[in-house]
């Protein structure tokens, strides 16, 4: 675990004061991206303060309620990423420090091709800024309404992506919990990234009661209330998978207490152009017995995913140390 001694000595709120600046249009190679993150990173290896003043900051890329997220760009490499900015004040109102230090924790430990990466974070009297990898495509949720749904081949790529993921977490006893297309980027080539770990926690050996995570996606052990474990995640691939070829989440109804009926009685329908090998995925990992779900490894050698799936591992990963 790393330490954040004084991340969360809050003051009043100041202002914030981001100047935008057009940042120039990227012309964008494998190689440039390799070279770019492997400058990049060995600034990271001896820079050991951070500040506003090391970047140009860009476009904002997407508002929350505790800030905002913008396009920067270090001014020493030229690095391309994405500066998260998070008011003190307001994570101290909500009481959310210990899920953003939990959060911190966690990504900086996680490297897989399918995580947003975080590169590091600094802090200033009023805000905390995460550094994180810039996902050029933007969220998969604004992706799906754009297309309403997508064909077996993009699903089934997303699907054996994101169960790849959870595996790598899993393995390093992260749950998730929050599961859903507004937390899935895209990167430069298409390919998927696990983001935003707000509700992750490490497992160890115990088993979680809490409820969090979106109303569609909610497990059927989270709604009651019961202790529960990493098959939450699975069962979000399950509801992924369906919303995704669907257009739609499975359960959705026109109230939340319908929605959690739907859920606990695992009640819902295909619609008719979802194919036979989808349904049987979706309905193996679609289990109300939590350890019955379909396995994630089992979900990335389907017959369905394994034919249809176009997965491409970037070569950035596989070549430069990170």
């Amino acid at each position: 675990m790393i330490e954040i001694p004084y991340l969360f000595s809050f003051v009043p709120e100041a202002e914030i004061q981001i100047k935008e600046q057009p940042l120039p249009r990227l012309i964008i190679s494998n190689w440039l991206v390799k070279k770019a993150l492997s400058v990049f990173m060995f600034t990271l290896g001896y820079r050991k303060i951070w500040g506003t003043g090391d970047f140009e900051f860009g476009k904002p890329l997407g508002k929350g309620r505790f800030g905002a997220v913008y396009l920067a760009r270090e001014k020493k490499t030229h690095f391309i990423l994405a500066l998260k900015v998070i008011f003190k004040s307001v994570l101290e109102k909500a009481q959310l420090e210990h899920q953003l230090r939990r959060e911190i924790e966690i990504l900086s430990h996680l490297r897989h091709p399918n995580i947003l990466r975080m590169y590091n974070y600094f802090h200033d009297r009023t805000r905390i800024f995460l550094m994180l990898e810039y996902a050029p495509g933007g969220e998969l949720y604004k992706e799906l309404q754009k297309n309403h749904r997508f064909d077996d081949s993009r699903t089934a790529t997303y699907i054996e992506e994101i169960s790849d993921a959870l595996m790598y977490c899993h393995a390093q006893k992260v749950i998730h919990r929050d599961i859903k297309p507004e937390n899935l980027l895209l990167g430069l080539r298409g390919e998927l990234k696990l983001a935003d770990f707000g509700w992750s926690v490490h497992t160890l050996s115990l088993r979680r009661t809490t409820l969090c995570g979106t109303t569609d996606y909610l497990a059927p052990e989270m709604i009651e209330g019961s202790p529960h474990d990493e098959n939450v995640d699975v069962w979000c691939v399950g509801i992924l998978c369906y919303e995704c070829l669907a257009g739609y989440a499975p359960f959705e109804a026109p109230t939340r207490m319908e929605t959690f009926r739907r859920i606990k009685e695992v009640n819902f329908k295909f619609p008719p152009w979802i194919s036979e090998g989808a349904k049987d995925l979706i309905a193996k990992v679609l289990n109300r017995t939590p350890f019955m779900r379909l396995p994630l490894k089992e979900i990335m050698e389907h017959p369905w995913v394994k034919t249809k799936s176009r997965r491409i591992l970037p070569p950035v990963y596989n070549e430069v140390e990170t």
